[in-house]
């Protein structure tokens, strides 16, 4: 296993993003004391790229000139756990924790039930407002007189992860680099303002063909490209926010381990949740410590295993709320190195991943946070 990198919210995590642009645009809208702090400015653009770990920007800087000239003066945040896309944006989009916004993974628990809730793709007879019912940081930013603005893709209006952690801002749809430009470049006249960029398609590209590779490179080149051309674009007096959801890591079959054909490790589990590199396991009733021991003997090395209990006492959710805690794994395992927990029964899809994250490793938890 290596070193795994725990979150300290109130920090630099994700959920300390917009509090921060809150007090540097000088406005009180409500939320707990953060230790990290952007210089004052009268409107912010906040760019989120979905997949651009620390580590791996940090390591391209070739391929990424722009963004790897203020990655030298910059330190590094962390995600969330599990370091895992919806996780990550509702933490942004709220200023909460997973324990305290309840998406604690790409796939979780629905209480009292025997099904999963898929975070991003949702499920119709799950209300986002009774699943996230805390008002978000665009709602309190609002509510303090901030222009707020949400500039993605079409496809995710409406969806039951953008209810869940955007409600509350002006939603802008741009399917393509120039139209998010100009929309960012709009939304950000006003003032005090803060407007929100997203780019997925770094993430996907990792996903299908793996971080060390061609794609994956010039999705980065074409990525810096589009940051600096926002940059240019905005007004003088606008600040630029880059941060990223999560790092990746690359796996493959040779570091799969398939649950469904390991002796042992489908004993006494009721349902299997999470996500590859960060498995929610829930026990049958009376199980969960003997599948515990069971995931901890025969993982060994290649995962760090936890009961539940101990998950929350070490800070990897922040403060977990009573309606949050079934949705965690009665066990929770969090791969290292480049192992992939993957499902052949529950999820045959993991199998044809490359890159992957959601674990606690540096590759996955450190993200840039860059201030132009």
């Amino acid at each position: 296993m290596v070193e795994l990198v725990e979150p300290v919210y109130g920090g630099r995590t994700l959920a300390d993003v917009l509090p921060a642009v809150g007090v540097a645009l000088g406005v009180d809208a409500g939320f707990a004391p953060v230790s990290l702090e952007l210089p004052p400015a009268p409107s912010y653009v906040v760019m989120l790229v979905d997949g651009m770990g620390r580590e791996l920007l940090a390591a391209h800087r070739d391929h990424a000139p722009y963004l790897s000239s203020l990655l030298a003066r910059s330190e590094p945040g962390t995600a969330g756990v599990p370091s895992t896309t919806a996780t990550s944006l509702t933490s942004l989009g709220t200023a909460l924790p997973p324990g305290g916004h309840g998406m604690v993974g790409f796939t979780q628990r629905v209480p009292g039930t025997e099904q999963l809730l898929n975070s991003l793709f949702w499920d119709a007879d799950v209300d986002p407002l009774q699943w996230q019912p805390h008002e978000t940081a665009f709602d309190r930013l609002s509510r303090a007189g901030v222009v707020t603005t949400v500039v993605s893709k079409r496809e995710f209006r409406g969806t039951g992860l953008t209810v869940a952690s955007q409600r509350g801002a002006a939603l802008v749809g741009g399917d393509h680099v120039g139209e998010r430009i100009a929309s960012a470049v709009a939304a950000s006249a006003y003032a005090p303002s803060v407007t929100y960029v997203y780019e997925s398609d770094l993430d996907w590209t990792g996903h299908r063909f793996g971080v060390d590779s061609p794609a994956w490179r010039q999705q980065l080149i074409t990525i810096d490209a589009q940051v600096e051309q926002l940059r240019e674009a905005l007004p003088p007096s606008t600040r630029l926010v880059v941060v990223a959801d999560h790092g990746m890591v690359d796996t493959g079959p040779e570091h799969q381990v398939d649950v469904d054909e390991t002796p042992g490790l489908r004993d006494g589990v009721a349902l299997l949740g999470g996500e590859a590199r960060f498995r929610h396991v829930y026990a049958a009733p009376g199980a969960a410590a003997d599948v515990a021991a069971t995931w901890a003997e025969v993982l060994a090395d290649r995962a760090l295993v936890l009961p539940r209990e101990e998950a929350i006492a070490r800070g990897w959710f922040g403060a977990v709320e009573d309606r949050v805690a079934p949705r965690l794994g009665d066990v929770v395992a969090a791969a290292g190195d480049r192992t992939a927990l993957v499902s052949s029964a529950d999820f045959p899809y993991e199998m044809k991943l490359i890159g992957m994250h959601g674990s606690l490793t540096p590759a996955e938890m450190l993200i840039p946070v860059l201030v132009d």
